[in-house]
């Protein structure tokens, strides 16, 4: 039992034993004590730098949140410059548009003003002209009457002597029938034109057309005759570029409304235009459509109606450009007239003569062939029936349908059934015939009903194809009513569909 126990020790020894324990214990306690300080202390830094952090983070979304407004504000304002600076220049646009639309309305009314002043001196002028042209004509037909009596006394009065002489009677003829042709060069074509003097009586006559027809083909060779000398005022200037212009906008013209459109303000402009006088843009506008008859290409007939369209638009505005294109239509096809020439060896001597009177050409020394010459013709009657029957609103054809429906009326009353005016019918009836039965309806029938009943029948049966053939084109076309059909590119196509068409 003593072995479990405390060895006994002294009191020195039991003293230090308590006070090393004790001091033992204190240090344990004071230990401890700067644990918990130090434990203390770094929760406090652990919170302070997690509020620290928070801070930081409030701080970061605070100014995000600032810098997302600041940068909304600002595009906000860049948009709403942005915005009145469009709206400023479309103002601006505006306005100059405005501004500009003014002054072509304007220039379009100064024009016009202009135009119609132009139109009425024009008219005041030909009128004189007429006014002392017939004034000349009747003075001229007095003096024929007085020498045809002359000639008729002087005639009966040698006849009697000569009766007396012989002791026989004879009957004495007296005719009062002369015709003087005059071939006219006409500056710058192909071809004359002839100038027909008639007497009372019809025989002997080589032409064969309407008065009032020859007329006016000489009023609008006359016209011809003024532009071309108004050209020879500037023979050294070289115009070909504006020519070429021209002939180029002409070639370029389509079976479309918004081509039509562009090309005959393109050609009014150029025609228009102060660097080239005006009688050469005129006569180049003439010559060069009068040569797609002449020259065709394959889009001839495709393109026919929009040509005439362009015609009409161009000249509704440059009025003297439509005598001048009529002029050259009708040299380069007689029966545009329409008149037609006869043949009589007393006028020609050689039927090569007869042939370039009526406008065969010459082509390496020979006369051209039959059908080569009526196909020109067929082109040149077709292109002029085009411009007749163009009507289009708001637009004068100073050419239009009441030309078309004499030309018709003084063709089937004066001219000839024969190979010639055969196929220029046939050509103008399918260019015009839906328009003409459109504006005249049932005269218009009749009128066709009193041509088969006279006109064809006095042809009959004949030995030439070509002639037979288009008998029967017309015999057709009036059996099957074609003429209540529109024919073949008269309808021009809209942007929508040329642009659906375009490959």
């Amino acid at each position: 039992m003593q072995g479990n126990l405390m060895p006994h020790v002294g009191f020195a020894e039991g003293t230090l034993s308590e006070l090393t324990n004790e001091h033992q214990l204190g240090v344990m306690e004071v230990v401890r004590n700067q644990i918990t300080e130090l434990e203390t202390c770094l929760i406090d830094e652990n919170e302070k730098f997690a509020s620290t952090v928070a801070r930081v983070e409030n701080y970061t979304k605070t100014r995000q949140e600032l810098d997302r407004k600041f940068d909304m504000q600002y595009q906000r304002r860049i948009a709403e410059a942005l915005d009145n600076h469009l709206t400023a220049v479309q103002r601006d646009h505006e306005h100059k548009s405005q501004i500009e639309e003014r002054r072509i309305r304007d220039d379009a009314v100064r024009e016009e003003a202009q135009r119609r002043e132009r139109a009425l001196h024009e008219e005041k002028v030909r009128q004189e002209k007429i006014k002392a042209e017939a004034e000349m004509q009747a003075r001229l037909e007095a003096e024929r009457v007085e020498a045809a009596k002359t000639a008729a006394l002087e005639a009966e009065k040698r006849a009697a002597e000569e009766a007396a002489q012989k002791k026989k009677s004879a009957d004495t003829k007296s005719s009062a029938a002369g015709v003087s042709i005059n071939a006219t060069e006409a500056n710058g074509s192909q071809g004359s034109v002839l100038h027909v003097t008639k007497s009372a009586q019809p025989q002997g006559t080589v032409i064969r057309s309407a008065e009032n027809a020859l007329k006016l083909e000489e009023r609008r060779l006359q016209i011809y005759n003024e532009v071309a000398a108004e050209m020879q005022m500037n023979p050294k200037m070289d115009y070909r570029k504006h020519e070429q212009k021209i002939a180029r906008t002409i070639r370029q013209i389509s079976g479309s409304e918004e081509n039509v459109s562009a090309k005959a303000s393109e050609l009014f402009y150029l025609i228009k235009d102060p660097s080239c006088p005006q009688s050469i843009s005129i006569t180049a506008f003439a010559k060069k459509f009068v040569s797609v008859c002449e020259n065709p290409t394959g889009s001839f007939h495709r393109s026919v109606y929009a040509y005439a369209r362009v015609i009409v638009l161009v000249t509704s505005k440059v009025p003297r450009a439509m005598d001048v294109l009529i002029s050259m239509l009708n040299q380069a096809c007689i029966y545009t007239v329409p008149k037609h020439i006869i043949y009589s060896k007393s006028a020609f001597q050689t039927k090569e003569a007869y042939y370039k009177a009526i406008g065969y050409r010459e082509e390496d020394g020979d006369i051209e062939s039959t059908d080569r010459y009526v196909s020109r013709l067929s082109l040149c009657v077709k292109l002029y029936a085009a411009i007749v029957q163009t009507e289009l609103e708001g637009i004068q054809n100073l050419h239009g349908l009441a030309e078309g429906w004499a030309w018709l009326a003084r063709f089937l009353n004066g001219l000839p059934p024969n190979l010639y005016t055969v196929v220029a019918l046939e050509s103008f009836l399918q260019m015009a015939g839906f328009a003409m039965y459109r504006r005249y309806g049932v005269q218009f029938k009749k009128i066709l009903r009193l041509m088969a009943r006279n006109f064809l029948s006095a042809l009959g049966e004949q030995e030439n194809t070509k002639l037979n053939m288009a008998i029967i084109n017309i015999r057709n076309y009036l059996e099957s009513n074609q003429f209540l059909q529109k024919p073949t590119g008269w309808e021009l196509e809209s942007h929508i569909e040329s642009h659906n068409m375009a490959p």
